[in-house]
């Protein structure tokens, strides 16, 4: 029996979200019929990251245990033939035993896009939150550099979390503006749920005028999820990597 690890790349636009689900196709599920049609074996894939409906990834990982006499590496083109385009898998290994993609990661890396002009775009309305209102960018990035370190998250966390604690360390949060584009690249050695999403849509509420960025301290301090900005729409999300 081997462990297979795969790095995943996705579009989330289509599915309700990585976790199998009864209420919409999931992206779990689609590469596990995937797998099934490869090896004849019926296996659950083990994700890093349960991404919601409509977001996306880069380097989304999984592993999974299979009997399959497939080379290791050569696996993922195995799978990839029974997968729709709006998945890929990118690259395939065998990993040790115990390998555990969830609990051995050490960190993520996520992206964040903001459009910000007064019409939408037809290009970009599935990987980009449409924001019309100007946007005091230089108050954003002020605001950013209070994220740094280790905090108790509680404020930017959606209820329904199922994690005990709420300390986290944010290890690096960069803007970036490109013409109307702005994209927030965020690196933690973890996150609650809905924790990127809810600090993207503050920054929001910052560059509009709503919330000052000297305000951020004492957000997170007040621990109070009715402090901070509102959870940002899930087309603007993608997790870049995942660190090991």
């Amino acid at each position: 029996m081997k462990n297979i690890k795969i790095v995943i790349e996705y579009d989330g636009t289509r599915y309700c979200g990585w976790q199998r689900q009864k209420n919409g196709v999931s992206i779990q599920e689609t590469i596990e019929g995937a797998i099934e049609k490869v090896t004849g074996e019926k296996i659950e894939i083990i994700g890093s990251s349960r991404t919601d409906a409509g977001v996306h990834a880069k380097g989304q990982v999984a592993n999974f245990y299979t009997s399959s006499s497939i080379p290791s590496e050569k696996i993922c083109y195995a799978i990839n033939s029974f997968l729709p385009d709006d998945i890929v898998i990118l690259s395939s290994e065998e990993v040790p035993q115990d390998f555990h993609s969830r609990y051995n990661s050490k960190g993520k890396r996520y992206s964040y896009t903001i459009l910000n002009r007064r019409m939408p775009s037809a290009l970009l309305k599935n990987y980009s939150a449409h924001i019309p209102y100007e946007l005091n960018f230089e108050d954003m990035i002020r605001a950013s550099r209070y994220f740094l370190g280790e905090h108790d998250f509680s404020a930017f966390k959606s209820t329904g979390s199922s994690v005990k604690g709420s300390v986290r360390n944010i290890r690096g949060l960069d803007l970036i503006k490109d013409e109307d584009i702005i994209k927030m690249y965020i690196e933690a050695n973890g996150f609650l749920y809905n924790m990127v999403r809810i600090i993207a849509g503050t920054l929001i509420e910052v560059g509009r005028g709503r919330i000052k960025p000297d305000d951020i301290p004492l957000i997170i301090e007040s621990k109070d999820r009715k402090k901070a900005g509102p959870t940002a729409p899930a087309q603007g999300l993608c997790l870049e990597k995942v660190y090991y």
